[in-house]
């Protein structure tokens, strides 16, 4: 089987990311895979020009918005079966999203979707082809037998993981920190990332300086091995990498109901309900545990290439 991949990240083209090993598995599973990174990296006319060399049995795209479209128009041109990806709430998208997401959708011969709760609603759109569920592949290598190792200032340990924008809201991660502070709760926070809004964040911790770490990027493994809780302030979420690997590893979450929060077994709280939350797992010193299935890499790899052969009309679960 040849198929052609359209992802948004082009950190899949470069050697050493998560992406790019991910896709090396992938490589290994079918006869050729090419990726293009649209429109980041690649033209729409370059990719339409190696799809004559390729000609790909499959197409599939990492959305159903506009670079779905392009794998729809792609597809048709060559031949190829149309394989879309949803990674997030195709209900809180804006209007011209959902209309395209369902057009396409409607046309695609296969659909892989990264949760259960996703896959519930593509069931209402009573859609002909089969849905797949293949949640993102994480590798959980490095928080298995995690053991808890305090920090050394802080007796309770928060930890926030992301990028410092504003659909993350990293500055109510602040916020969290100075309300439970004030219920008695002796506890710091370890902000794990990096981000437009890090100015922001380093003044407002400016009033909390003995309490609040700002790591930048680094594997989560030691900072997990560190927190007592995780705390996601996301305002949406696709997915949820971070929330799986915590889990992983022992530490408790607490998360609105966003991405795979809830069905992944984090504690779930409303973004008005952060901060009780938190404080409830600290105080009575709960610990996580990773409630959903999670595929090793080989075995992952060879799930998503049956997610691409599905011809059958059939709701799988994988």
């Amino acid at each position: 089987m040849k198929v052609l991949m359209l992802s948004g990240d082009p950190s899949i083209l470069e050697e050493g990311s998560a992406a790019h090993a991910r896709l090396l598995f992938q490589r290994s599973q079918v006869d050729r895979l090419d990726v293009f990174v649209w429109p980041q990296r690649h033209s729409f006319r370059e990719i339409v020009r190696a799809t004559r060399v390729t000609q790909p049995d499959v197409v599939t795209a990492q959305d159903p918005f506009w670079r779905g479209l392009a794998a729809w128009v792609i597809a048709r041109r060559c031949g190829a079966r149309l394989n879309l990806q949803v990674h997030t709430d195709l209900t809180a998208q804006p209007f011209t999203r959902r209309v395209l997401a369902r057009f396409l959708l409607a046309r695609a011969d296969s659909i892989r979707v990264v949760s259960e709760k996703l896959r519930d609603t593509l069931v209402s759109w009573r859609l002909r082809a089969p849905i797949v569920v293949l949640p993102i592949f994480v590798d959980l290598a490095p928080c298995a037998n995690m053991s808890h190792t305090p920090h050394s200032r802080f007796t309770k340990t928060i930890l926030w993981i992301g990028r410092f924008e504003e659909e993350k809201d990293p500055l109510m991660a602040l916020e969290v920190l100075v309300q439970v502070r004030a219920r008695g709760i002796d506890a710091g926070l370890i902000m794990l990332g990096a981000g437009s809004l890090e100015g922001k964040l380093r003044e407002r911790a400016k009033q909390l300086a003995p309490f609040v770490e700002f790591p930048g990027w680094q594997a989560p493994a030691p900072y997990l091995a560190q927190a007592d809780v995780v705390v996601s302030t996301s305002r949406h979420e696709s997915y949820g990498a971070s929330i799986v690997e915590a889990l992983a590893a022992g530490v408790p979450v607490v998360s609105p109901d966003y991405g795979i929060a809830r069905e992944a077994g984090a504690v779930i709280a409303s973004r008005t309900e952060l901060t009780a939350a938190t404080a409830h797992v600290l105080q009575t010193g709960m610990r996580g545990e990773l409630k959903m299935p999670i595929l090793d890499a080989e075995s992952w790899a060879k799930r998503w290439r049956e997610s691409l052969e599905v011809v059958t009309s059939a709701i799988i679960a994988i």
